[in-house]
């Protein structure tokens, strides 16, 4: 069976823009992909990294700030009983880590108080 848990960040230096609220709009398609193609390996490297079985963007938010852009994803991993439970701390102390305490995904700077695991 698959779980999901929420994944929430800000990025600053993405400027949003009304397409990025439309899911079928290319704007929207191509950003998802750049956003699966930073978050995947990350929660790969995780400890639910074996179970793990990728994220979707489910919308693009405006941020605080002209250039900050909100991302929502939901993210999915098998059940097993080799995954004790899904420690949701644990998971967001792992993202913080590899995301040099919350302020880089790649290329894009991250508001380093926004990101949120099942929060």
């Amino acid at each position: 069976a698959l779980e999901h848990f929420t994944l929430n960040f800000t990025i600053t230096n993405l400027m949003f823009t009304r397409d990025l609220e439309t899911p079928n709009s290319a704007k929207f398609r191509s950003t998802e992909k750049i956003m699966q193609h930073y978050i995947d390996p990350l929660l790969r490297r995780s400890s639910i990294g074996p179970q793990f079985s990728g994220c979707k963007v489910t919308g693009f938010r405006p941020g605080r700030h002209r250039d900050d852009t909100g991302v929502n994803a939901i993210c999915s991993y098998k059940d097993s009983a080799s995954l004790a439970s899904f420690d949701r701390e644990q998971v967001y102390q792992e993202l913080r880590t590899m995301t040099q305490g919350g302020t880089r995904l790649g290329h894009y700077s991250l508001d380093q108080k926004s990101l949120k695991v099942n929060g």
